[in-house]
């Protein structure tokens, strides 16, 4: 009887010491897709709800209407706040002039106008907390974080506070989100989760 050979554990499984780096991820092998990197550890994509596909598709589309001409928008893309901090917001706005290259794998944080986040509960704790400090912390001005409220997206809105440095409140939505900056943007939010026809409901 022939005993299989055990599978050999991937390099990324054991973190060095001091944790692995913004640099690493472009060159770990066999990573996951869309992996961050948050305070040295690797954090791993959930399986995706169809809130949180719908949610970045419809930011990434009409954020990107609403933007200047001279601002990029792009879905799921890691930005480098320091060393040991590679997030990969959901959707970013960043001057055009960042993006130099169609292989490039990241942006420098503090060239974001603008990060919006889809919270998931798995995502939760880090959303609402982690990663507002650190994108506050690399100088990012505008924050938005998209909830799943029983079926219907809340979007709460964040400017950074230059005094504070800190993330301050300016606005939650609920059907209809109408603000100025970084930006005017007038987005329909039911679109995201489209009520159900009475057709599909018998």
């Amino acid at each position: 009887m022939s005993i299989e050979p055990e599978a050999s554990e991937p390099r990324w499984a054991v973190p060095p010491e001091g944790g692995w780096t913004a640099d690493d991820l472009d060159t770990l092998p066999d990573l996951p897709r869309h992996t961050e990197l948050i305070d040295g550890s690797l954090v791993f994509a959930c399986p995706q709800t169809l809130f949180h596909s719908r949610a970045i598709s419809f930011f990434g589309e009409h954020v990107r209407a609403a933007a200047p001409s001279a601002m990029e928008t792009i879905s799921r893309f890691t930005i480098d706040i320091d060393r040991h901090n590679r997030p990969e917001p959901d959707v970013i706005v960043l001057p055009r002039s960042v993006v130099r290259s169609m292989d490039q794998t990241r942006a420098p944080a503090d060239a974001a106008e603008l990060v919006i986040e889809v919270a998931a509960d798995e995502t939760l704790t880090r959303d609402r907390e982690t990663k507002p400090v650190k994108y506050a912390r690399a100088t990012i001005p505008h924050y938005w974080r998209v909830e799943n409220h029983d079926g219907r997206a809340v979007v709460y809105v964040f400017e950074r506070e230059p005094a504070s440095g800190a993330y301050t409140s300016t606005g939650i939505f609920h059907d209809r989100m109408k603000v100025s900056v970084p930006f005017p943007v007038d987005l329909d939010l039911t679109a995201i989760t489209p009520r159900r026809r009475a057709a599909d409901l018998g």
